[in-house]
């Protein structure tokens, strides 16, 4: 076999392993039990929660068609009781998809009413939320209860969080992330918004776990450590573009060593940078000051 043709053969079966492992790994499955009746439910780089009580089951975020068939089928194999409540924890599709799987048989679907306007409006091939809230929804399933809680915008629409009681478990998706860097260039990100959120999040009666939408599950402290990182990230920007520095400049620059150990901190820095920059210019018109002596 000539040798270039054998060289390509090599690339194409490393290329078809590689696609292999990440549709395997897009697609993998799991249930943890996480504390109390509140377990996890992986499917991929996604995550969900779901309580168990003796009246019903408390599910969140579908994800998808294929997570909700999956999850769906699982739940009725392993606990006896009807899945009673679906909540999303925001608008976007990546979590809401698949909601009509898990209401079939007659579950309530929640969501705060900006999320269930922009699926309403967008046309969503999802269950629509029959129950929405302003600002705060309690909802008692047993013996046990969720608490939903709008904190303003910070990622998407709608996106809240919510404590299982007595278990004290905090679910948030998208604007608290620990274990990882925050995702690449802060997409649908309100800076602003993930930082006051947070910090009311901090603010209010301690969790005792924190279970995201990707990434790890952790503690109060480790929330905390992310939220010094948003606003370190938040002061580096700032800082350097009031000092007339554009962006390639802040993303040569700006380090943040002590959290040189978050996955993604090589690939995802640079990117973190242009998503809070983005957020100056558009939202803040950075651009437009006359105290800054430079194009931005």
């Amino acid at each position: 076999m000539p040798r270039s043709v054998k060289a390509l053969f090599i690339l194409l079966l490393v290329a078809t392993h590689s696609l292999s492992a990440f549709a395997e790994e897009k697609t993998a499955y799991k249930f943890e039990h996480m504390k109390g009746n509140v377990y996890r439910f992986t499917a991929g780089h996604y995550r969900s929660v779901f309580m168990v009580t003796k009246a019903g089951i408390f599910v969140t975020d579908p994800i998808s068609n294929e997570a909700a068939t999956y999850l769906r089928a699982q739940l009725a194999q392993r606990f006896d009781v009807p899945i009673r409540y679906i909540a999303y924890s925001h608008n976007h599709v990546d979590h809401t998809l698949g909601g009509q799987i898990l209401a079939q048989d007659g579950a309530d679907v929640l969501a705060h009413e900006y999320a269930a306007e922009d699926l309403k409006w967008a046309r969503v091939p999802t269950a629509m939320p029959n129950i929405t809230f302003r600002d705060k929804l309690d909802i008692a399933l047993g013996d046990s209860r969720v608490e939903l809680r709008y904190h303003g915008p910070n990622n998407g629409r709608g996106s809240v969080s919510m404590r299982f009681m007595p278990a004290n478990v905090l679910y948030v998706v998208d604007w608290i992330v620990i274990g990882r860097m925050p995702y690449r260039d802060l997409p649908g990100y309100d800076i602003h918004g993930m930082i006051r959120s947070t910090r009311e999040v901090l603010a209010s009666e301690p969790f005792d776990l924190f279970i995201g939408g990707h990434a790890q599950a952790g503690t109060y402290k480790d929330v905390e450590r992310y939220l010094a990182y948003l606003e370190a990230l938040y002061a580096a920007v700032r800082d350097g573009m009031l000092a007339g520095k554009n962006l390639e400049t802040l993303q040569s620059e700006i380090r943040l060593p002590e959290y040189k150990d978050l996955p993604m901190y090589a690939e995802w820095l640079p990117l973190n940078v242009a998503g809070v920059y983005k957020t100056l210019v558009e939202m803040s018109y950075f651009n437009l000051r006359p105290d800054i002596d430079a194009e931005l």
